[in-house]
């Protein structure tokens, strides 16, 4: 036997019995509806919220973003003029003005939003974008992180990121700087899931 196979035996042979891990408690305080919570925690953060999916979503868009020629989006509730699809090398996704994508779930506590390779399908379109748009259905938010992490997307996903306001940097005497390095700004639309 040679010295690899005698120290993977030694370890095999001594390993410390099985115990059961121990219940993490439910640390919930819901003082408020988590909406609410989750808009202020989203503000806080320097993202911007929408109560209700805008009447005609193209003209919010143009808007809201006048000089954006690139939208990309992974959403059926818009087409816009790109689609993740034809981003075939990561890096290209830097020509996008908005990207618009939906999220399965939001974090109240942060103001955090989940993102998957799922939803984005080419990951970089979440970060290289100039600004973001993310479709949300309020009955998607939970209350903390703790519960959040109870979520699939954490098992069954690649990829998970919790995203949490526009890209951001402070110094050591606390002023932050928006952006910083990826998307200027991140806007949450509540738009129930058709």
């Amino acid at each position: 036997m040679d010295t690899r196979e005698h120290i993977l035996s030694n370890v095999r042979s001594n390993q410390p019995t099985l115990r059961e891990l121990p219940q993490v408690p439910v640390f919930h305080r819901r003082a408020e509806p988590l909406v609410l919570a989750f808009e202020r925690s989203l503000k806080y953060m320097a993202g911007e919220f929408a109560e209700h999916p805008p009447p005609d979503f193209s003209a919010y868009l143009h808007q809201k973003f006048p000089q954006a020629k690139n939208i990309c989006s992974a959403v059926p509730e818009y087409s816009g003029n790109k689609k993740p699809e034809d981003y075939s090398d990561w890096s290209d996704a830097a020509d996008i003005d908005v990207t618009i994508v939906r999220s399965p779930l939001a974090v109240a506590e942060t103001g955090s939003v989940l993102l998957t390779e799922n939803e984005l399908r080419v990951n970089t379109i979440g970060f290289l974008a100039q600004d973001i748009v993310i479709l949300l259905d309020p009955k998607d938010i939970v209350e903390n992180i703790h519960d959040a992490y109870q979520h699939r997307a954490f098992r069954e996903s690649k990829y998970a990121v919790l995203m949490t306001g526009p890209s951001g940097s402070a110094d050591i005497g606390g002023k932050t700087v928006h952006p910083a390095q990826g998307v200027m700004t991140l806007t949450v639309i509540m738009w129930p899931t058709a």
